[in-house]
């Protein structure tokens, strides 16, 4: 493409050059023979006046003589005399061309051997015709024709390699990005989801780049999103797999309850690789991004009866507060119950059996905060538990086998909502986690989540919680 432009644009160049430079040279040429035979014709006339007043032989000579083209041989005077005509300086043109001059009383133009004669007819007082001649060589007629010629010539030249160049360079500026995008859809075909084109160009290449980087952005998300399903599928699995394995714990003895056991670790250990290798490139949550609502009270309400039964065997208490009336938040229902599996989870995995743990649900005016607290031993490092979006619990309790995607669930959900998820230390001793979803899909200011009035706040809860009939299915411990 960029070749064929370059010969397009050379062909109608030089036809316009041709177009122009060629009749430009030969009216160069006209111009340059007309001012030549002027000058001649101005020549000719300066011997007029002498030929009006006398025809003497001796006078004329004088007179051609001191003239310049006299002096170097090219004026000559023929006139009519008795006895034959009268003739004076350097004659070149034959006698018939002289007569037919005199008869017709016309200048005329005729070509003699060095360049061309110039026959100007002059009436004598005696009422004959005088024939002065001017001789015009032929390096006259075309003097300057060869400089402007070759002036025509580079200024052509010129112009075409700069059309060349010109279209060189547009060229460029069309093909690079068009081979850009082309090379960028063979690698995004290849497999490299990273490939992107630089916005450049025209604006129809430019346009078409914009294009394929959504398209690319988009095959990312989509391909991201499902490698996040199913990472958050194989997560969920966790929670009857935790089922299985404190049941499996209570088997006692035996081939058959080692074999049970053996087979629950085993079905956790697939369930971990298949996590870990679907989130090995994990979409950034977006704001607004959350499906359909949900009532969190119900929901929270919905999966203490599922684990109370596991406190239950465990000897866990359970306090439950704040969900006595409705919190509509925009999160999907199997999200939220998601996220609370995977946190109650935490407490039935990382805290010792006995431990008594607590979930609270308060109600803001632009957002639902619900609190996860346990008498554990804590996480020892919550902000490095947050930053790699783990449990952070193995430090703590020594458990291994976590995935570190538990609190990374609950973290999506805060923030996919505008708020966010924090780990502090609770009023029984041990972790609470705070899910802050936001009602807006805007993030409340700093200042009224900040760390300085955190504790006092979480404290007023607590006592509020503590003051409130206990509900739902801990209400029993």
């Amino acid at each position: 493409m960029r070749w064929a432009l370059v010969k397009v644009c050379l062909a109608v160049t030089a036809m316009v050059v041709i177009a122009f430079a060629v009749p430009l040279g030969l009216v160069i040429r006209e111009m340059a023979g007309d001012r030549a035979f002027s000058d001649a014709e101005r020549q000719a006339a300066m011997i007029a006046p002498t030929l009006s007043i006398t025809t003497d032989r001796e006078e004329l000579t004088r007179a051609v003589l001191s003239t310049e083209p006299g002096d170097r041989g090219r004026l000559a005077v023929q006139v009519p005399a008795e006895g034959g005509p009268l003739d004076i300086g350097t004659r070149r043109a034959t006698p018939e061309d002289v007569a037919t001059v005199r008869k017709a009383g016309r200048a005329s133009i005729t070509e003699v051997t060095g360049g061309f004669a110039l026959l100007q007819p002059t009436a004598l007082g005696t009422g004959d015709i005088a024939v002065v001649e001017v001789f015009v060589p032929e390096g006259e007629v075309s003097h300057g024709v060869a400089t402007a010629w070759l002036t025509l010539a580079g200024v052509g030249l010129a112009l075409i390699v700069g059309s060349v160049a010109v279209a060189d360079r547009l060229g460029v500026r069309m093909v690079r990005p068009a081979q850009r995008l082309a090379g960028a859809a063979q690698d995004l075909g290849e497999g490299r989801l990273g490939t992107r084109v630089p916005e450049d160009g025209p604006t129809e290449l430019r346009s078409a780049a914009v294009a394929f980087n959504s398209m690319a952005d988009q095959v990312v998300q989509l391909l991201a999103n499902e490698r996040e399903l199913a990472a958050d599928l194989s997560h969920r699995l966790r929670t009857p797999l935790t089922v299985l394995r404190l049941n499996a714990a209570s088997l006692g003895e035996g081939p058959a309850a080692e074999q049970t056991r053996a087979a629950v670790q085993q079905l956790e250990h697939e369930v971990d690789t298949i996590i870990r290798t679907a989130r090995e490139q994990r979409p950034q949550p977006q704001a607004g991004q959350t499906g359909a609502g949900c009532d969190a009270s119900e929901v929270i309400r919905e999966r203490m009866g599922f684990w109370s039964a596991l406190a239950e065997d465990e000897g866990r208490e359970v306090r439950l507060a704040g969900v006595d009336r409705t919190a509509r938040i925009p999160v999907a229902r199997p999200e939220l119950a998601a996220a609370l599996d995977a946190l109650l989870g935490n407490v039935f995995r990382h805290t010792p059996e006995g431990t008594a743990f607590s979930v609270d649900v308060h109600h803001s005016g632009d957002a639902v905060i619900v609190l996860v607290s346990d008498a554990g031993p804590g996480i020892a490092d919550p902000k490095a538990a947050l930053a790699r979006g783990g449990s952070g619990r193995g430090a703590a309790s020594g458990s291994v086998g976590s995935t570190g995607l538990g609190l990374d669930i609950v973290r999506r959900v805060a923030e996919s909502t505008g708020g966010d998820l924090r780990i502090g230390r609770s009023v029984l001793g041990g972790t609470e986690v705070r899910i802050w979803i936001g009602l807006y899909g805007s993030r409340p200011e700093r200042g009224r989540r900040g760390h300085g009035r955190r504790v006092g706040r979480r404290t007023g809860w607590q006592r509020r919680k503590e003051s409130r009939t206990t509900t739902g299915p801990g209400a029993q411990h």
